[in-house]
């Protein structure tokens, strides 16, 4: 299973977000979205255009846009 995760630089909720993939055990690739406009591009095709982070994408589940209902904007 791949799993995407879209973060910014200095938000704690990106980081709350990663740590909690790394506890789990999840392998994922991480795209920091204030750095890398094509992962910037990605991310607001697949949230629609909201300019929240993090962003977990995971194959066969809708997006998780924010963690634990708060993220930060881009």
């Amino acid at each position: 299973m791949r799993v995407e995760l879209y973060t910014a630089s200095g938000c704690p909720y990106s980081a709350a977000a990663r740590e909690d993939l790394e506890w789990r055990g999840v392998e994922f690739v991480e795209y920091d979205v204030e750095k890398d406009p094509e992962a910037r591009e990605r991310m607001l095709d697949i949230t629609g255009g909201k300019r929240t982070v993090p962003v977990i994408v995971e194959e066969g589940k809708p997006p998780q846009v924010g963690w634990q209902g708060q993220g930060c904007t881009v």
